[in-house]
């Protein structure tokens, strides 16, 4: 109990003498810098809002317009307006001070009307979304209206450094489609799954709907998308995350991996320190904004309001829903180790640990030879089960004492640290590691995860590094812009030649402080247990293949002019044609952050242009030509519907916001009933790569990720995630259920290695046939003389 009586402040007793009192006066310094941090915290908040608030202007400008206007003023020149005399006749005085202060007024007048007519103009033209849809062949021309556009943008946002939220003021609303458009896009996305009869039948429904419900849903709709600044962002986080009763461990959470052909170390507890360390860098740039905002052609900025919510967040089990919870600042980390719970603190004396101090405290925990407490191996299952079973042992057993003090250690924490006491990894000549590495990041265990924080950090005992992210909060790409941070300074500093994080230790880190718990109560393990089934019982299910592609790339699809995505996208459509001999409904994930509070919408990758070039790609007697032109087209159509997505002209975020008041108004609809009850067979997710400049393939030719992975979203479909990485390697993370009969992640990857194969053939030879063509032309023209 040692841990404990070092974290209390002052302890006091009642003798005969009086009172008896006792400071220690390491902890009270310890309080006093961490309210001076929050003050200093709350400074740098509030000047930075200052600062995004008259974004693309700056502060400065007022200063230098205001000494202008003094100079104008006293020179007895004119002041546009009168602005000044304006604001004499309100002054109670005309001395030289209140006529300093006039001015003052005068130029705050006039900079704020300039301010405010850039951020209205700024917003105007980030509505504009045509230049998405310039084609980017070679050659190929901009319109006269982008390229005015593109000039104006660039003068309105580049004469300002932005911080990450300069832009969420000037960021447009996400539009909110028509009825009638939303119902075209719907049925012409599943044409191609649907007989004519079938068709026929939801081509009815959605005409009825259409012409009745949907008139009313839809005002109540413009009303909510006037109002709030996003109509579906609210709706989708808490339906479709925190109103969800299944457990977060494979169903929800996703994970991520290393780049792995580096080896930096093998150490894992400077890996760890090192990790640790610039992923609390990466926070503070966020929290004082320093953080460029991601940017689209280096000019159009995506939103950045889901950073707010990476650290110091968890999501808490509710009875019937759970609750988002982020804490304003956190000065530990918490670890877990060999059925153990630590609590890391990382700052001291008002900075943050440097990698090798922090080092210095993962060797305390891992030279720790104590056992686990009764139920403490376990008890993060609870977080892994079913979410209302969680909420009832949390409400019960968690609301008091050791248990109460460490389940808040844990949710306080800026992020969980997981000490795995197993080797794993990528290993070339063992392409199964591969698998083996996913699988123990996207579930371990099944009671080694806190799940419900915002992100785990998993270290294996040979060094190598990955996450096990909670959906809720963001999506991958926020994820991925941190990683690659990360990554790149570990690039940066490197270790020292013996593995370790460089540097000394000047004065010892704090040390890690063990969490005690109270779990021997028969109900209470019962409970765990019961978590813990779930927990088995789901992750034995999941069948997770990584396929590695190294015969092409990026390179080869920009050569045959086609978008890479769509080319991948076409490509898992012909491959799960081959595996399960028809077509499903495909869901993409697209982003919507161009919007402000944008977070995804889906594209339907099966179309009707993609089935076409399927069969004929099944069909011998199809010609290369026509196959060729079926695939162009195809390509070209999903192009057009990613861009459509991202653009706020989607089908699936509309359908699911005129469903919710559905449910509001009590009014039930066919044909949303037929909407939601389609699954969605193949989920598919490209993970990003290259969001920033950091990471050059050229310089860095090894610093490829393998990119990350989810569980399968149908019991009978596959979950799909790929990476495009350089010029030549594709990841493919294929899962699916073991307990469905229909579906295989082995059999799904051949088909994708076939379908990659066989397209490159069908380039290689329209590429032959083309020449053949052309030399005969030339052979023709030749010959032939004229008359």
């Amino acid at each position: 109990m040692a841990e404990a009586h070092s974290a209390v402040a002052f302890s006091f007793a009642i003798t005969h003498d009086g009172w008896d009192v006792n400071f220690d006066r390491e902890v009270l310094y310890l309080v006093w810098e961490s309210g001076l941090r929050s003050w200093k915290k709350r400074l740098a908040r509030f000047r930075n809002s200052v600062s995004n608030g008259v974004y693309p202007g700056h502060l400065q400008s007022l200063y230098v317009l205001w000494a202008l206007l003094v100079a104008t003023h006293f020179g007895g020149f004119n002041i546009p307006f009168g602005l000044v005399q304006k604001a004499l006749a309100v002054l109670p005085g005309t001395t030289t001070m209140w006529q300093v202060i006039a001015c003052l007024l005068a130029a705050l007048t006039m900079w704020l009307s300039v301010i405010f007519l850039m951020r209205y103009l700024l917003k105007v033209l980030l509505m504009y979304k045509g230049w998405m849809y310039e084609s980017r062949a070679p050659g190929a021309r901009i319109s006269f209206k982008t390229m005015l556009w593109v000039s104006v943008v660039k003068i309105l946002s580049g004469w300002n450094k932005p911080k990450l939220y300069s832009f969420q003021g000037s960021l447009p609303r996400l539009p909110l489609p028509s009825v009638k458009d939303t119902m075209k896009r719907y049925l012409n996305s599943v044409r191609p799954l649907l007989d004519d009869e079938n068709y026929q039948r939801v081509e009815r429904l959605a005409k009825e709907f259409e012409e009745t419900i949907a008139v009313k849903l839809q005002r109540y709709l413009i009303l909510k998308s006037w109002w709030s600044s996003n109509y579906v962002s609210d709706w989708w986080e808490e339906y479709v995350y925190l109103r969800g009763r299944s457990p977060l461990m494979v169903n929800s959470n996703f994970y991520g991996t290393d780049a792995i052909l580096l080896r930096p170390t093998t150490n894992q507890a400077a890996r760890a320190g090192a990790i640790i360390h610039f992923c609390l860098q990466f926070r503070r740039l966020i929290e004082r904004q320093e953080l460029e905002p991601i940017m689209l052609q280096n000019m159009v900025p995506l939103c950045s309001w889901q950073y707010e919510r990476l650290f110091n967040t968890v999501r808490v089990p509710g009875v019937e829903t759970d609750k988002l919870v982020h804490y304003q600042d956190s000065t530990h980390v918490t670890v877990y180790h060999k059925g153990r719970y630590f609590k890391l603190m990382v700052y001291s004396r008002g900075r943050l640990l440097r990698p090798v101090e922090i080092q210095r405290q993962i060797e305390q925990v891992l030279h720790d030879n104590s056992e686990p407490m009764i139920g403490e191996e376990r008890v993060a299952a609870l977080t892994a089960g079913e979410r209302s079973h969680w909420a009832h042992i949390r409400q019960t057993w968690f609301n008091r004492g050791h248990n109460r003090t460490s389940l808040h250690c844990i949710e306080r924490a800026a992020f969980n640290v997981c000490l795995d006491d197993k080797e794993y990894g990528y290993d070339e000549n063992d392409p199964s590691k591969l698998d083996e590495y996913c699988r123990i990041l996207l579930h371990g265990q099944g009671h080694d995860r806190w799940f419900d924080k915002s992100f785990n950090l998993c270290f294996s005992k040979n060094g190598f590094v990955g996450f096990n992210a909670e959906h809720t909060w963001a999506d991958a790409p926020v994820m991925g812009h941190l990683w690659e941070y990360v990554i790149w300074f570990e690039l940066q500093n490197g270790y020292t030649a013996d593995g370790n994080a460089h540097g000394i230790i000047e004065t010892a880190p704090p040390p890690p402080i063990r969490l005690q718990w109270d779990l021997n109560k028969e109900e209470l393990m019962k409970g765990i247990d019961v978590s813990y089934n779930v927990a088995q019982n789901l992750l034995n299910d999941v069948d997770l293949r990584i396929l590695t592609y190294t015969q092409y790339g990026k390179g080869f699809m920009k050569s045959c002019r086609v978008s890479p995505d769509a080319f991948i996208q076409l490509l898992l459509q012909l491959s799960y044609y081959r595996d399960a001999g028809r077509f499903c409904l495909t869901y993409e994930a697209s982003m919507t952050r161009l919007f402000r509070e944008g977070r995804t919408e889906t594209v339907r990758s099966c179309t009707i242009e993609s089935t076409a070039w399927v069969r004929a790609m099944e069909d011998p007697n199809a010609t290369v030509e026509e196959r060729m032109q079926l695939f162009l087209k195809a390509s070209k159509r999903h192009q057009l519907g990613y861009q459509d997505a991202m653009a706020g002209r989607g089908i699936d975020r509309h359908l699911f916001c005129l469903y919710v008041v559905s449910k509001y108004l009590e009014l039930d609809s066919p044909f949303l009933q037929e909407v939601f009850n389609e699954p969605w067979r193949l989920s598919t997710s490209q993970t990003p790569h290259g969001q920033t400049n950091m990471l050059d393939m050229k310089k860095y030719p090894k610093c490829v990720s393998a990119g990350g992975g989810f569980g399968p979203v149908a019991d009978d479909g596959y979950g799909v995630s790929y990476i495009i990485v350089g010029e030549d390697t594709i990841f493919f993370h294929v899962s699916s259920k073991k307990s469905c009969p229909i579906t295989s992640s082995s059999n799904f990857v051949k088909q994708i290695e076939r379908s990659l194969k066989d397209i490159k053939e069908l380039f290689t030879e329209y590429n032959k046939l083309k020449k053949k063509n052309n030399g005969i032309k030339r052979l023709v023209s030749t010959v032939v003389t004229p008359v």
